[in-house]
């Protein structure tokens, strides 16, 4: 295996976990929080795949965001399904790109993120979008537990 396919492998079981996770939670549980100020179930969910789009957006331009409009911006949180469902496509398109690099990419191109002072190499821009799925994973297996709901089984 290449770095390329272990990058997409990476992403590939990250997403399989995730919508595990997010799979075995009742649909009447999707407005859960902690508190008031917390993402609920359903936002987090929604944040994760529209965080991804983002990320591709800011690949795609080496790292100014520039005026990004997110195509989530109007849509209303329903459930698992209607997200997947409308992130599918940007999920596609992310991939492709990374099949379309090739390992030079990797080290040579940079994302450089002056607002928040973040110079990266592609590898590891795209190794940072993977751990920001995985951090939210954990973060919802605590929520689940938090609210007494039954956390399915990710680690097969």
């Amino acid at each position: 295996m290449n770095s390329i396919e272990v990058i997409l492998l990476n992403f590939s079981e990250i997403r399989r976990r995730s919508i595990n996770l997010w799979s075995g939670i009742p649909l009447q549980n999707l407005n859960w929080r902690p508190d008031k100020r917390a993402f609920s179930i359903i936002e987090m969910i929604r944040h994760v795949l529209e965080g991804e789009h983002l990320f591709h957006k800011i690949i795609q331009n080496q790292g100014n965001i520039g005026n990004y409009k997110s195509p989530w911006e109007d849509l209303a949180y329903l459930d698992l399904k209607t997200e997947l469902d409308f992130s599918k496509r940007y999920r596609i398109e992310f991939l492709n790109m990374i099949k379309e690099l090739n390992e030079a990419d990797l080290k040579t191109i940079r994302i450089e993120r002056k607002e928040v002072g973040q110079s990266k190499n592609l590898g590891d821009y795209l190794n940072r979008i993977a751990y920001h799925e995985s951090v939210h994973t954990g973060q919802m297996l605590h929520y689940l537990r938090e609210a007494n709901i039954k956390r399915p089984i990710i680690w097969d």
